[in-house]
């Protein structure tokens, strides 16, 4: 197929799109101009729809000119600035003209044909039919050019005086859509059925004096909502956000451009006066000024019905765009019902886009150039709509209000201050549960304490170990003359194998050594290891995780004396007791004798100019050591559970699987024969602890590899 489209990112916006957008960018310096495209193109749209423009496509049909938009922005960002800047300073002029003079004047023509045809079909007198005509069209009341709400009944009869008229359209437009979604139902299913080509069927009701049915018009009107707020009184959790998206897998997906912004920057480094001069600028005032006249003018009844003509050029570009975004919707999962339906529909919203950027430019046809601005959006407006199909959950803002708020807080703080977590027990433990699950995941860590009964929960975000940024303090004196430092992890062993320093894996303040001045913030941890076990033997077992080994000065060949210093995946900030209980719990895990009196953040170790080793390996995460939090439950648990096994059996149990039980179990034998076992005994453990493991091995497997190399060891002892 010959490629006819360029690439999106060599497209480029409407040029008086982008120069309004320009202008309330800086109006609301608000430098995310995403919510003012889709609010700019909207009203272009209501300026076309107005004078019931179209496009006439090759194959015979009248497309209407409209646009349906969700458009989304956090508060603040300048919503409302900017519908006041649009209806005031853009549109105002052509909604004067229309409203005062083209509407009126296309009555004027438009009943009398209404009259005729009545006439025509019930054999009745033109001047009779005429007068009621007009009597309809006067006694319905003033045509508005939008409006924020309306019954089904009410939406009628404003069509009706559409049709009475030959001209206008119906323009709805609801500000804070989250706090009135639900009370617009109505109008939203009518807006439904009138978005493709502006028609509906009439509902049958009873016809009375108080009530009467007036006589329908064959024929269609356009219609244009825009509905804006901000996400979080639309996404609560509530009924409100179920509500918002059965009405987007409804239809509303595929027939809405969408603007999504979860945050809004605004450019804080001006001066007062900057802003002030851009508030002033006599240029930009011209150019709204112009902008306004040449909207304004194109209310001319010459302008009414006009049809814009589609080149076969431009038409089989648009169907080229049509194929790839069909293609692209059919790759899709099935599960991801209304992206496909957002983007298999995109084109024929590009199509009545492309209509309105012509009609703005006052063009008799649609070019390459306003296909292009319209795919330019529809693209943005598409990326915005799988922006908002991925918000966060409600269980996502649970876990980061909790890591947010620098507090601790209970059940009462949370329903309080978060509208969307509420009902049962069994509800919110759910959602408490989902929350600290993502909070593994994403870096965010959940405490949960018990005082008196009362829950409190804990949060914090939780940043990643820079291995480039390793947290210590140093002095050549025990206590005093400390010096904070950051440092590489692979250069730490010019501290370590350094004569006479100590050093703690914490800042200090004041350069004082004591628990009072511990600077809360650490991301190594340190192990001093000093019976049980040989070096060689430890790095076996921990031969899975990055680690500096290093001799202490009281290390011999037959007494292995060594510290081992770990860096973890996450700068942790526990006070003195929590710090305390994590080291404990980090020992139990660890399958070999450790000395457990070394679980003080004010601990410090002295260096050794002694041999050193790297190994490289996973960071080791910490998360399960970490106290008060749902996985240190499960790893006490777990604990509980396997409280018959020392803590060799129970590290290679918990840390053996598919593929790596041979390597588990010899690691097991090489700790036995360290610690003094003879070959019969370190057979029987190791026959013992096979029996323990799920997929255990065959005995004569254990007996021709594990056994033979025991034996090969024990003999160069």
């Amino acid at each position: 197929m010959k490629k006819r489209l360029k690439p999106v990112e060599e497209m480029t916006f409407h040029p008086i799109q982008e120069k309004l957008v320009d202008i309330l960018c800086k109006k609301t310096q608000n430098t995310n101009p995403l919510f003012f495209r889709i609010s700019v193109a909207y009203y272009f749209a209501t300026v076309a729809s107005m004078m019931r423009a179209s496009v006439a496509t090759l194959d015979g049909a009248d497309v209407p000119i409209n646009m349906y938009t969700i458009n989304l922005s956090t508060s603040g960002s300048g919503k409302g600035v900017s519908t006041n800047f649009m209806e005031d300073k853009i549109i105002n002029q052509f909604e004067h003209n229309f409203l005062q003079l083209t509407m009126p004047l296309m009555a004027q023509q438009n009943l009398p044909v209404v009259a005729n045809q009545r006439a025509h079909k019930k054999g009745t007198d033109p001047d009779t039919e005429l007068e009621r005509a007009e009597n309809e069209y006067h006694d319905i009341g003033d045509f508005v050019y939008s409006f924020d709400s309306g019954s089904g009944p009410a939406i009628k009869s404003a069509r009706h005086k559409a049709l009475l008229a030959g001209v206008g359209a119906l323009n709805l437009q609801v500000d804070e859509i989250g706090s009135y979604l639900t009370s617009n139902g109505e109008a939203f299913n009518t807006f439904l059925e009138l978005y493709d080509v502006g028609k509906i069927k009439g509902k049958l009701t009873k016809n009375s004096s108080d009530n009467k049915r007036v006589e329908e018009i064959k024929g269609s009107t356009p219609t244009n909502m825009m509905l804006f707020g901000t996400p979080s009184r639309v996404f609560n959790g509530s009924k409100t956000e179920d509500e918002f998206f059965v009405m987007i897998d409804t239809g509303y997906g595929r027939r809405c451009f969408f603007g999504y912004s979860r945050h809004h920057s605004r450019n804080l480094n001006q001066t007062p006066e900057e802003i002030l001069k851009q508030r002033r600028n006599n240029t930009t005032t011209a150019e709204i000024d112009a902008i306004s006249t040449a909207i304004g003018k194109l209310a001319d009844p010459s302008y009414v019905n006009k049809s814009i003509s589609v080149s076969e050029e431009v038409t089989l570009m648009l169907i080229e765009y049509q194929l790839e975004c069909e293609q692209i919707a059919d790759q899709l999962p099935e599960h991801e019902e209304m992206r496909k339906a957002e983007i298999s529909h995109r084109w024929w919203k590009v199509l009545k886009l492309a209509g309105a950027y012509a009609f703005i430019d006052d063009a008799l046809e649609l070019s390459e150039d306003h296909l292009y601005y319209a795919i330019k959006l529809a693209e943005e407006s598409g990326a915005a709509f799988a922006s908002l199909l991925t918000r966060d959950r409600p269980y996502v803002k649970l876990a980061k209000y909790i890591a947010d708020v620098d507090r601790s807080i209970t059940q009462a703080d949370l329903v309080e201050d978060l509208p969307f977590y509420r009902g049962s027990a069994a509800q919110k433990n759910e959602m408490m549960q989902l929350a600290i699950a993502y909070g593994y995941q994403n870096n965010i860590l959940i405490k949960k304490a018990f005082v008196d009964s009362i829950e409190f929960l804990r949060g914090e975000s939780l940043n990643a170990t820079n291995l480039d940024a390793i947290r210590l303090s140093y002095s050549t004196d025990i206590a005093k003359g400390y010096r904070n430092e950051t440092a590489p992890f692979d250069q730490l062993h010019l501290l370590t194998q350094n004569p006479g320093m100590h050093w703690v894996n914490h800042h200090l303040a004041n350069g004082h050594r004591k628990e009072e001045n511990i600077i809360s913030g650490f991301n190594i941890i340190v192990i001093d290891v000093d019976k049980g076990i040989n070096l060689s033997t430890a790095q076996l077992l921990l031969k899975d995780y990055k680690a500096l080994y290093y001799t202490t000065k009281r290390h011999t060949k037959t007494e292995q004396r060594f510290r081992i210093v770990m860096p973890i995946n996450y700068e942790l900030t526990l006070d003195a007791k929590d710090y305390k209980d994590f080291m404990s719990n980090l020992f139990q895990w660890l399958p070999f004798e450790v000395d457990e009196a070394t679980n003080q953040r004010a601990r410090k170790w002295l260096s050794n100019n002694g041999p050193y080793y790297y190994q490289d390996g996973e960071i080791l995460d910490v998360l399960p050591f970490i106290p008060k939090t749902s996985k240190n439950e499960k790893f006490k648990d777990q604990f509980k559970d396997q409280k018959s096994l020392d803590n060799l059996e129970r590290w290679v149990i918990n840390n053996t699987g598919d593929g790596n039980r041979n390597n588990q179990l010899l690691r097991y034998a090489y700790v036995l024969v360290d610690a003094g076992y003879d070959f019969e005994n370190i057979r029987q453990r190791v026959m013992s602890l096979n029996e323990k493991l799920v997929d255990k091995l065959d005995e004569a497997e254990i007996l021709g590899t594990i056994m033979v190399t025991v034996g090969k060891k024990l003999s160069s002892i």
